[in-house]
């Protein structure tokens, strides 16, 4: 039988139990007690009735009892008393409804609650979202950093390792220069003019005595004091060429290129333009040694017959440019490696940079070399008047 059919039987008996309840209330007057309609209100809960279904019930056994009756009074008394006893069958259910509406709104509160703690979690995980978010960002920028700071420590210290290589090698440089000078001095200067001293004393004492050859051996003197004279002009011009102060950049480069010729037969060529006059003194002097150092690298290392050196202008810059046709390098090795012993390329550039210009070397084992130096011109309108 399924459940449908048990509680249809049930809601019969529980009719009929009504009907012979409500007769025994109704004869028994004002002293009938409203037990046994609650009772039946407690079934009519178990049996998971409806006040409907139950007023369904009252409505019938109503029938039952009042209309037979035919006097108008007795009914009203009849269905007043009824109306009581209906009452106290409802009852329970009314009680089970309270405490069912108690429950919901209870369960609304909870729910509401539950609500406001999911929107709360859910700011709260958007938050945290958010927070992950810039953490990650911030180990990025730290992480970043912390590279650039690497390569910055690694910058750093290959830079401390060149300098204190650089410092080393000018000492160096500095030392075997002076001892250069110093026996240069010794052994030439000084032998000629103790030469010169004895000459003189000879003369001094032939000329009290005979004056028979004393105008050759004059002569012979006088050269020694010329040749003197000479040694000390070219010592000079290496320190600092005086021509480069009193007739400019252009005529220094022309005497030093022609010295260069005479002494290691390599020809030189120069192509400028005047307007490079215009420079400060600083910059012609970088360029003077530039163009210095590098023939000296030239006739020291490059094997060349010829070289070519220009100086032209750009539109914010002066760029001078001496190539060879010697037998050329490796740039790796020389330039880039931290014991290499090409100190003149090495000064060079720092001549360059230290006026705001750019330093560049192109060389090929076998093709010959070119450098390339690039020096702005100043903010003043002397220096930026057109050749």
């Amino acid at each position: 039988m399924s459940s449908s059919s048990s509680i249809k039987r049930k809601s019969r008996v529980l009719a009929r139990q009504y009907h012979v309840a409500l007769r025994r209330y109704l004869k028994q007057g004002a002293a009938a007690s409203l037990k046994p309609a609650v009772r039946l209100g407690h079934q009519a809960v178990v049996l998971e009735l409806e006040t409907l279904d139950l007023a369904l019930i009252h409505e019938q056994a109503m029938i039952a009892q009042a209309l037979p009756i035919g006097a108008s009074t007795a009914r009203d008394r009849i269905i007043k008393r009824a109306k009581t006893f209906f009452a106290g069958v409802i009852l329970p259910m009314e009680a089970t409804h309270r405490t069912a509406l108690e429950a919901n709104t209870h369960l609304s509160r909870l729910n509401q609650a539950l609500n406001l703690r999911t929107l709360a979690l859910a700011a709260s995980n958007r938050q945290l979202k958010k927070e992950i978010a810039r953490r990650q960002v911030v180990e990025e920028t730290l992480r970043q950093n912390e590279r650039h700071t690497s390569w910055l420590l690694e910058q750093s210290r290959r830079l401390q390792e060149q300098l204190r290589l650089l410092s080393h090698r000018i000492l160096s440089v500095q030392e075997e220069e002076r001892k250069r000078i110093s026996r240069e001095l010794h052994d030439v200067i000084a032998q000629m003019l103790t030469g010169i001293n004895v000459r003189l004393t000879t003369l001094k004492i032939e000329a009290a005595s005979n004056t028979k050859g004393l105008s050759q051996k004059i002569s012979r003197t006088q050269r020694l004091v010329e040749r003197s004279v000479d040694i000390v002009h070219r010592f000079a011009r290496e320190l600092r060429p005086a021509v480069l102060d009193d007739l400019g950049l252009i005529p220094a480069l022309q005497s030093f290129m022609k010295s260069f010729t005479k002494e290691t037969g390599i020809r030189v060529s120069l192509t400028a333009f005047t307007g490079v006059e215009k420079l400060s003194s600083a910059k012609c002097t970088v360029l003077y040694r530039v163009a210095h150092e590098a023939l000296t690298n030239v006739a020291r290392h490059a094997q060349a017959s010829r070289v070519e050196a220009s100086i032209r202008r750009l539109p914010k810059a002066v760029c001078m440019d001496i190539s060879d046709n010697g037998k050329g390098f490796d740039l790796k090795r020389v330039l880039f490696v931290g014991r290499c012993k090409r100190l003149g390329l090495l000064g060079i550039r720092e001549r360059v940079e230290m006026v705001g210009g750019k330093f560049t070397v192109e060389s090929v084992p076998g093709k010959g070399t070119t450098i390339h130096a690039q020096i702005p011109f100043n903010n003043g309108a002397k220096e930026h008047t057109h050749p």
